[in-house]
Formats: C-alpha cells, structure tokens, sequence
C-alpha cells in the first residue's frame, strides 16, 4: 500500500511538471508570435512617424529620435516634465520662446518644426 502511495504520487508531480512545460512552451511560441508581428509592423511605425501631424508629434519626434527624455528636454528648456508632456499630447503649445529653445535643442530651425505640421 505505501508503494502505491509512491507511485500515484510520483504521477501527480510528472503530470504537472508536463502540464507546466506545455504551458511554458505555449507562452514561448505567443511570445514569438508577438514579435514576429511586432517586427513585421516596423515599416508602417516608421511612415507613421514620419508623417506626423500636429505640433506636439513633430516635438516627440524629433525627442525620441535624438533618444532624449521629456525630462531631460523639461531641464534643458527650464520647464518640467509635465509642460512636455503637455505639448506632445496637445493639450498645450510651447511659447514662441520655448519651441525656439526646442529647435536649437533639436539642432533645426523653428521653422522646420512648423513645416511639418499639417
């Protein structure tokens, strides 16, 4: 009888260590799904990017290409983070003075900045 205790018990455990390397390598092959989809997508990211609409796209933009921060773009300009935010979000227009600060920050004109707004 102890044996048989053994043995269901020892069933038990191999049953779920199965039932947890099927779930695993199920999360594996999602996961990969998901990056195939995400790498697949990389060309429509990029005319989306590009084709950018409003003031505060334009802004992000030209941010995230330089590989800058909202933070470090807020102490750079004397501002926080949350007025940066503001602009690329819309819901606020950095000053004539600020988005002359962003542009030189940016390394372009301000007038680039406005041309590709649509």
């Amino acid at each position: 009888m102890y044996y048989e205790g053994n043995c269901i018990y020892s069933l038990y455990f191999l049953l779920m260590y199965f039932v947890v390397g099927v779930a695993f390598i199920y999360l594996f092959v999602l996961l990969v799904r998901a990056l195939k989809k995400y790498i697949k997508s990389e060309p429509v990211r990029k005319e989306k990017a590009e084709s950018a609409k409003s003031l505060g796209e334009v802004i992000k933009r030209y941010r995230t290409q330089r590989k800058m921060t909202q933070e470090f773009v807020a102490e750079s300009l004397g501002v926080t983070r949350q007025a940066v935010s503001k602009w690329e979000s819309g819901a606020s227009d950095p000053s004539t003075t600020n988005l002359m600060a962003l542009a030189k920050l940016f390394g372009v004109t301000a007038e680039e900045i406005l041309k590709e707004v649509k």
